[in-house]
């Protein structure tokens, strides 16, 4: 790796436990939600980044940081804006992320929609769709909990906690799937 693409990651609190963010020269590579302890979540975003160890973070990236505690703790936090790294993925990725970004806080969408916006109309089209969520590098910014499975149902979710992360991270934002109360940081 040149000096130019190093890549280095920061863990912080935030009112549901310690997270990970990585970047580059060129933006943000990667995004960890709270894993089982804090070692667990530094290992997780050392490997989805690549990351050469840890640093503090320059000031688009400390910014970042903010905005994703102000987010976990419940409020509205626009991420479109930020500047994602998507170097070495393949184009349906790179289409797919761009317009998942779209996708406002409180909304949601399904596999199958985000797949016929981009021109697949079939089941393959959402299984597609759904791999790519599972691989999304930077959940949250990317926000790929508000993609649901068809008929509206919750669908998966790769991080730590499953479904019922996934589900949590909805309820921050008012789409509720039942009516159980809101933990605390949730």
């Amino acid at each position: 790796m040149t000096a130019e693409t190093t890549t280095r990651h920061h863990l912080f609190e935030t009112a549901i436990g310690i997270c990970g963010v990585a970047w580059s020269t060129h933006g943000l590579v990667a995004v960890t939600l709270p894993e089982k302890d804090r070692a667990e979540t530094e290992k997780r975003i050392v490997d989805k980044s690549k990351s050469l160890g840890a640093a503090e973070p320059p000031p688009a990236i400390a910014a970042l940081v903010a905005d994703i505690q102000r987010y976990l703790a419940g409020e509205p936090v626009d991420f479109s804006a930020v500047a994602v790294d998507l170097a070495g993925m393949d184009d349906f990725r790179r289409k797919l992320y761009t317009a998942l970004r779209t996708v406002g806080f409180g909304h949601t969408t399904t596999y199958g929609a985000l797949a016929k916006e981009l021109g697949a109309a079939d089941w393959e089209g959402a299984r597609d769709v759904g791999e790519a969520m599972g691989r999304n590098p930077v959940p949250i910014v990317i926000p790929c909990h508000r993609v649901l499975a068809a008929g509206n149902k919750l669908g998966g979710f790769s991080a730590y906690g499953g479904t019922k992360t996934k589900q949590q991270l909805l309820a921050l934002e008012g789409v509720h799937f039942d009516r159980a109360p809101r933990l605390p940081g949730f």
